[in-house]
């Protein structure tokens, strides 16, 4: 095994371990809040979910504009300022939120840590498209899932504990693990946006923000983002509807929340290698209507089965399925993209996760608060299924395409 990890090792660039590294540390501190911030509106403000719901879809509604703006920036000026400052800001939000005591102050915070907490998303994930060759950026995605997912290991389960002590310190924490990262990038990484050809023209920056009409022009890319929507708006419910379902519904305390998510991480940990380095060689878009199917299967069982031990099970199902989705669809939006307006087509592709962050927590907690909770579960599926058939149709329409083809196809024909 040390032989194998050695040889994935040497086969990507320096500077892309660097900011593996980087990611596994940033993404511990979101690991200790994201899964349990749901769980703290509702006790520390004592609101049903739907009220929680409707906080958390504010947050990604405003986060669609600052997406936006971001991919412009991204493409304009770089990823690396970008992505400081995404960081700065977290800190000083995580620990404003803390603090605040009035869930009626909670609603215009919500607005501006949407509008600015999402600016540096798109360019994450340009800077993995720069520093990775096309033929390994499915691969080199699946790598960041297994880091992130280490990290899934630490958190949900330390944040699990230290809920039940006080949520405040799951707050400060993530802010010092923030500024931690802030400073290792600023001294690690350099930026990694491409130079502009000798014959490309100079774009101001609001011809640059026009620019997205181009990636809106681009049918297939956006026929991927509907089908990626309806697969999310369920995906998504596992990381907020469903703790506070468990707890309401079956008893589950937080630290039984969070061992769910870790047993997610070690699955993603034993198997993402062996899963990323065999997907890679089928075509992308058939691998992303069979992962879906796993998150039909197992979204659908939590309105059928009530031991905690099958929801361990419905856990590894799901799982089974991002592991397939995930780094596949990253590597799909990447290749859409052309070299200079892959920040813009990153950030369009960041609406397929904020669209759904936006409606699916009111609507989900709608459902919790007023109908059978099972029937959330039942519409999760249906949903799945639908985006299981429209990534089938997409496979059929793009499957000559060369940026669409396997890796070992890919890598001949370059």
């Amino acid at each position: 095994m040390f032989t194998r990890f050695n040889k994935i090792y040497h086969e990507f660039p320096r500077l892309f371990w660097v900011v593996v590294v980087v990611s596994f540390i940033d993404r511990i501190g979101g690991t200790l809040l994201f899964p349990f911030f749901a769980l703290y509106i509702t006790q520390k403000f004592h609101v049903g979910m739907t009220q929680a719901g409707i906080l958390l879809g504010m947050s990604s509604l405003f986060g669609l504009i600052g997406s936006t703006v971001g991919g412009a920036l991204t493409d304009k000026f770089g990823r690396k300022q970008l992505i400081l400052f995404g960081l700065v800001f977290s800190a000083l939000s995580t620990l404003t939120f803390g603090l605040v005591n009035d869930l009626n102050v909670l609603y215009p915070i919500m607005i501006v840590v949407g509008l600015l907490s999402s600016v540096a998303h798109p360019a994450h994930d340009a800077m993995i498209a720069d520093i990775l060759p096309e033929h390994q950026r499915q691969e080199g995605f699946g790598i960041l899932r297994v880091v992130g997912n280490l990290s899934w290991m630490i958190g949900p389960t330390i944040g699990g504990i230290v809920a039940n002590i006080n949520f405040f310190y799951l707050f400060v924490i993530d802010a010092i693990i923030s500024c931690v990262v802030a400073v290792i990038i600023f001294r690690t990484i350099p930026e990694t946006k491409p130079e502009p050809h000798a014959h490309a023209a100079v774009e101001s920056f609001w011809q640059t923000v026009g620019g997205y009409r181009i990636v809106l022009k681009d049918l297939a890319f956006m026929a991927f983002m509907v089908a990626g929507m309806l697969m999310l708006i369920v995906y998504q419910q596992m990381y907020s509807t469903l703790s506070v379902y468990l707890r309401d519904n079956h008893g589950t305390s937080p630290s039984g929340y969070g061992f769910l998510m870790t047993t997610s991480a070690i699955t993603v940990v034993l198997f993402q290698f062996w899963v990323s380095r065999l997907i890679k060689r089928r075509p992308p878009f058939l691998m992303m209507a069979f992962g879906t199917l796993f998150y039909m299967i197992g979204f659908t069982l939590f309105g059928i089965v009530a031991a905690y031990i099958l929801f361990v099970l419905n856990i590894v199902i799901i799982t089974i399925g991002e592991m397939i989705l995930v780094p596949t669809s990253q590597a799909i939006a990447a290749n859409f993209a052309p070299e200079a307006m892959r920040g813009r087509y990153m950030a369009i592709f960041g609406l397929s996760w904020a669209i759904p962050s936006t409606i699916g927590p009111g609507a989900a907690g709608y459902i919790l608060d007023n109908f059978n909770p099972n029937l959330l579960w039942y519409i999760g599926g249906l949903l799945c299924g639908l985006s299981a058939l429209a990534y089938y149709a997409l496979h059929l329409r793009l499957k000559s395409r060369p940026e669409f083809a396997p890796a070992q196809e890919a890598v001949l024909s370059a």
